[in-house]
């Protein structure tokens, strides 16, 4: 009890004492988060919305293919993309593996579905009168795209926040992508698992505790914007 009280104790000082290495790790992991949400985001609410609005072949396939991927290993994500990014894989030139680039680029890719599955049930649950009225104005191709992401925006943006939340906690695809390294790919989750290992547990609960702050204020976020739009 007293090592956990007195490790607790030790990473409260590197927190309130803004310990250069532990903030480093902090702002790589939220800044690759960031960007992969943002570029997934751009991806994912127009075809969300489009999903949403449009009856096609294949539709209840596509819905569930995006409900498995959304239950997809990161691990998996991360196997698929070494293979990928490898010397000897077929992206192996662009010298993406162990960069930013390729833990954003797998970010994206884990959390496209769930971005995508939330703003179509966003559109889904919207006022029904909302897609008629649009067409009775004369709403079409990007303009009734622009209309119906306006008026579910809140709904939508629960979704991209709900993405960047799974992005941030991510574990696996980032070790294999990233490599951990230090001042370049070292995330929150990443550096818990190596500090943990070594034995430094004072960082890795400093990390742990500024992961779950940052989980609390994403969920009084998304809770604000519920409350908001009832």
């Amino acid at each position: 009890m007293d090592y956990l009280a007195n490790a607790l104790v030790a990473a409260l000082g590197l927190i309130s004492s803004f310990d250069a290495d532990l903030y480093q790790i902090v702002y790589t992991s939220v800044y690759i988060s960031v960007v992969a949400c943002f570029f997934a985001a751009l991806i994912s609410v127009p075809v969300g919305v489009t999903v949403a609005l449009n009856s096609f072949p294949g539709k209840r396939a596509l819905q569930h293919l995006l409900n498995t991927l959304m239950a997809m290993p990161t691990v998996v994500i991360g196997l698929l993309l070494y293979g990928m990014f490898s010397r000897m894989g077929p992206l192996g030139d662009w010298g993406l593996l162990y960069t930013p680039t390729a833990i954003i680029i797998a970010q994206c890719l884990l959390i496209m579905p769930i971005m995508i599955n939330l703003t179509s049930t966003a559109v889904h649950t919207a006022d029904p009168r909302l897609l008629p009225t649009l067409l009775t104005m004369g709403a079409r191709g990007f303009s009734l795209t622009w209309q119906v992401v306006r008026v579910t925006r809140v709904a939508i943006l629960i979704g991209i926040i709900t993405g960047f939340g799974r992005a941030i906690g991510e574990v696996g695809a980032a070790m294999m992508l990233g490599g951990n390294i230090e001042g370049f790919t070292r995330t929150m989750t990443t550096a818990i698992a190596l500090e943990t290992s070594k034995g430094e547990f004072e960082l890795a609960l400093a990390l742990g505790l500024l992961l779950l702050i940052l989980a609390f204020m994403l969920n009084f976020l998304m809770s604000a914007l519920q409350g908001k739009a009832r």
